[in-house]
């Protein structure tokens, strides 16, 4: 299978994955709640979000989001309550000194591998600006004299081994600060800082009526 103008997209997908923005937001956020393994769980459900937007861009799918405002302003609407669903309940652990900010949290049986997946999952797929950019990217790449479905899954596997490697190293960089520094107050200030970015980035993106 023959995929076009490859190197220029292994570069362009790098640069967006290691671009902060929601998804290195979550991570950090569920990796001082719970641990490591929080933040790779929640990466892994973010990644197979981007299996279901090369799906949509494939057959066509994600074109209404273009075609139509009204469909763009309804997803747009559910994937900001959902960021700023995801910061309110990470302020609020903040505030009442949850112990999902605990050190030992991976060890007391506070983790929810299921939670974890979900909310990667949910805040990838409920991202519009993700659709729409598969919609609009994908297709550069695409061979048309090859399967579209077949090659826009290969280029979403690339980008799923690529933001892999990065958030489950975010994971493992803020889970080892967590040990390193042993202190509660510090840990509950990182869950509270990024429940407020959480919040911030649903905002724009609620507010946000560009297409892209």
């Amino acid at each position: 299978m023959h995929i076009l103008n490859f190197e220029a997209f292994l570069i362009a997908i790098t640069i967006l994955t290691l671009t902060p923005g929601l998804d290195t937001a979550l991570v950090i956020r569920n990796s001082s709640r719970s641990g490591g393994v929080d933040g790779c769980i929640t990466s892994f459900g973010i990644c197979m979000g981007l299996f279901v937007h090369a799906t949509f861009s494939a057959v066509g799918i994600s074109a209404i989001l273009l075609q139509s405002a009204e469909l763009f302003h309804v997803i747009k609407w559910i994937g900001a309550a959902y960021l700023i669903w995801l910061g309110i309940n990470s302020l609020r652990s903040t505030f009442k000194g949850s112990g999902g900010i605990d050190i030992t949290a991976g060890q007391n049986g506070s983790l929810d591998l299921k939670r974890s997946l979900r909310e990667g999952f949910l805040s990838n797929v409920l991202n519009p600006k993700t659709a729409i950019f598969y919609l609009a990217f994908l297709p550069q790449f695409i061979d048309p004299n090859y399967s579209p479905f077949v090659q826009s899954l290969t280029l979403a596997g690339i980008h799923f081994l690529i933001a892999m490697v990065w958030q489950c190293s975010l994971a493992g960089a803020i889970n080892s600060a967590k040990k390193l520094l042993k202190s509660a107050s510090i840990m509950s200030w990182m869950e509270g800082v990024t429940g407020m970015v959480l919040i911030i980035l649903g905002g724009k993106l609620l507010l946000d009526d560009s297409p892209v």
